[in-house]
């Protein structure tokens, strides 16, 4: 590329969108990407049900400690449809590009998500490109969508979850949100904190194996293991309990959030997922989570109960409980 930023041109549909398409993205995704171009991928999907998910992301800053906005696009999208216990096959990608964008930084985003995507085994296959005026678009946004094929059998939902069922989380709390609103602020801490963001198709794939019989798995995005744990209890009609102890937490971590007065289970992950399970499956899921890419710190965290429905508890290491909140408002904004 000749130019060394977006132009508002390179979104006209001429010659030089044509050129940043050639010489950025298919070059960024290599054999990730379309090389036909057409307007539409045609893609080869096994006989069965297909599972399929969307969003957009619009971090900021665009790189922090342990990822950057283009790992979070295709990170976060497997994830999605992993949750409904399917095999993420394709993504799409879509981006608007503020004018003024330094093209080094958009080849370093398209560099990163060739690389989740090639660990998480999905191929990109069409995408889309706006560029908006300076000043209107934050750099970069990006919504990816995800197609993935489901196995007879697999019915997955939040609302399967029974009281004796035992709820199991993959790793670390926190680890996102907190890197990306320190590294926003300039906030130092004396030890490194890097974002969680990981593809989780093929920890989910693993305890689906060990554990055939799991009610749902979700990953606490937006809103933290509190809003995932009241979602599913609401969509169930059962309550949950959660085993303050047993919750895996960084100290740095808990540490930051008590001095920013932020609630731990109301931060943001990327890289962790939630499965309720039957009893007799717990153990056997949780060796299945350690066993995987990511899933060190898997640990078995709470139960689920009957009433009140809807209800989510935390059983404090002094023996009492309290409810666990699902967050209300905008505790860290931008952070996926």
């Amino acid at each position: 590329m000749s130019q060394d930023t977006i132009l508002l041109a390179h979104g006209s549909g001429g010659t030089l969108m044509r050129r940043l398409i050639d010489e950025v993205f298919v070059t960024g995704f290599g054999d990730a990407g379309s090389p036909a171009l057409d307007d539409a991928a045609s893609l080869d999907v096994p006989d069965g049900r297909i599972a399929m998910s969307t969003d957009t992301y619009v971090v900021s800053p665009l790189f922090f400690p342990g990822g950057d906005i283009g790992r979070i696009a295709v990170c976060g999208t497997v994830n999605d449809v992993a949750t409904s216990g399917a095999r993420p096959l394709y993504l799409s990608v879509g981006f608007i590009l503020e004018e003024g964008l330094p093209i080094a930084d958009l080849k370093r985003v398209l560099v990163s998500m060739h690389e989740a995507a090639n660990e998480a085994g999905v191929r990109i296959v069409t995408g889309d490109t706006k560029v908006v005026e300076r000043g209107h678009g934050d750099g970069v946004y990006i919504n990816t969508a995800g197609v993935g094929v489901l196995a007879p059998g697999i019915a997955l939902s939040g609302s399967k979850c029974r009281p004796g069922d035992v709820v199991l989380l993959s790793g670390t709390l926190g680890d996102h949100g907190i890197t990306v609103v320190s590294t926003r602020e300039g906030l130092e801490f004396s030890t490194d904190l890097r974002s969680d963001a990981a593809p989780l198709n093929h920890l989910v794939a693993a305890v689906l194996e060990a554990a055939p019989d799991v009610r749902c798995f979700r990953d606490p995005t937006r809103g933290g293991l509190a809003s995932t744990l009241n979602e599913i209890a609401g969509a169930s009609g059962v309550s949950i309990t959660v085993d303050e102890t047993s919750v895996p937490v960084r100290d740095q971590v808990l540490g930051a959030c008590e001095m920013l007065g932020y609630d731990v289970y109301q931060v943001a992950n990327e890289g962790k997922m939630v499965a309720v399970v039957p009893a007799d499956q717990a153990e056997a899921a949780l060796a299945a989570m350690r066993g995987a890419p990511y899933g060190d710190d898997a640990a078995i965290i709470g139960e689920v109960g009957v009433s009140p429905a809807g209800t989510v508890y935390v059983r404090t290491a002094f023996g009492a409980t309290r409810i666990m909140d699902m967050l209300v408002g905008e505790q860290l904004p931008r952070i996926c």
